[in-house]
């Protein structure tokens, strides 16, 4: 199996991989029951060349619901009845998954509201409290 190729500089190794074929569910006919097409790919998370601890951590994150018991990474592809196509869904799974790790989030930089914004803010509560204390008995009305 070749290495991932994410970028210039980050590469998933091919000793990072483990790829295991097992049967797919779903349609498929008898064909389902004779052919084990669907690919379930693990990736070692440590074994990533190039990637900065930030985005390693990143990572984590966003496949926290995909590791297994060892922390691998585990990406399953059964898209088509096809295995080589399958293996090639899973590899651009992890190649996406990475690819998104890589980008740093950008700060959130607190606003304040304008004077404006603070002022129709006040007027709409005050409209609002009007509508409500009308909807009163006649005889409480200032």
């Amino acid at each position: 199996m070749d290495a991932i190729v994410v970028s210039d500089s980050v590469r998933v190794p091919a000793s990072a991989l483990t790829m295991r074929a097992v049967r797919a569910s779903g349609p498929g006919g008898q064909n389902v029951n004779k052919v084990a097409s669907k690919v379930d790919l693990r990736v070692d998370l440590d074994a990533i060349e190039g990637l900065a601890d930030s985005a390693r951590a990143r990572l984590r994150v966003l496949a926290i619901h995909r590791l297994d018991a060892d922390g691998r990474l585990q990406i399953t592809s059964q898209l088509t009845r096809d295995q080589a196509r399958n293996v090639e869904d899973a590899r651009e799974k992890v190649r996406a998954l990475i690819i998104l790790a890589l980008r740093e989030p950008k700060r959130r930089r607190p606003s304040r509201p304008t004077a404006a914004a603070r002022e129709r803010r006040i007027e709409s509560k005050k409209h609002r409290g009007a509508t409500k204390r009308l909807r009163g008995r006649p005889g409480d009305w200032p």
